[in-house]
């Protein structure tokens, strides 16, 4: 059984002057970009089953608005919010991602840079680090088990 995991940087967030970094909320413009994003993810058939979403406001407000672009398409998922993946480095997001259930068919995990960047680059390639604007997603195919993800164990590309 193939499975899709969707890396997403949050959209573009307002500067945070005075605010907790935890706190930075989405401009509109990423309001508007997530849910172009929303309505491209559906477009394409990349629809989640699941979501592992850091527990930033803006990263919340991200997958609000990629769940409103998808619409009905989206149905119901289950969403794991974390602290963890606020402040997870390469290492510690891919492992957040061999504990996902093995019945789920295709991942999102709404992060932060530079992880998601890397961990995007372990399996597009490393041109994608040059570039990972704010709401960038990619998709990559993976050919095993969430347990067993890992960079060489699937393929992926850049969706925006």
């Amino acid at each position: 059984m193939s499975r899709t995991l969707l890396l997403m940087r949050h959209a573009k967030a307002e500067p945070g002057h005075g605010a907790m970094d935890i706190d930075r909320a989405l401009a509109d413009r990423g309001r508007r970009h997530a849910e172009e994003v929303g309505r491209l993810l559906a477009e394409r058939g990349y629809v989640p089953d699941h979501v592992l979403c850091s527990a930033a406001l803006r990263t919340r407000q991200t997958l609000d608005g990629v769940l409103r672009g998808m619409g009905e398409a989206a149905g119901r998922l289950e969403v794991d919010y974390s602290e963890a993946a606020y402040l997870a480095g390469t290492d510690a997001l891919l492992e957040m991602i061999t504990y996902v259930d093995p019945q789920v068919r295709t991942l999102l995990v709404v992060g932060h840079n530079p992880t998601i960047a890397r961990l995007a680059a372990a399996f597009v390639g490393e041109d994608v680090l040059v570039s990972y604007p704010p709401g960038t997603v990619s998709a990559v195919e993976l050919d095993v088990e969430w347990l067993y993800t890992a960079p060489g164990t699937g393929a992926g590309t850049l969706l925006n």
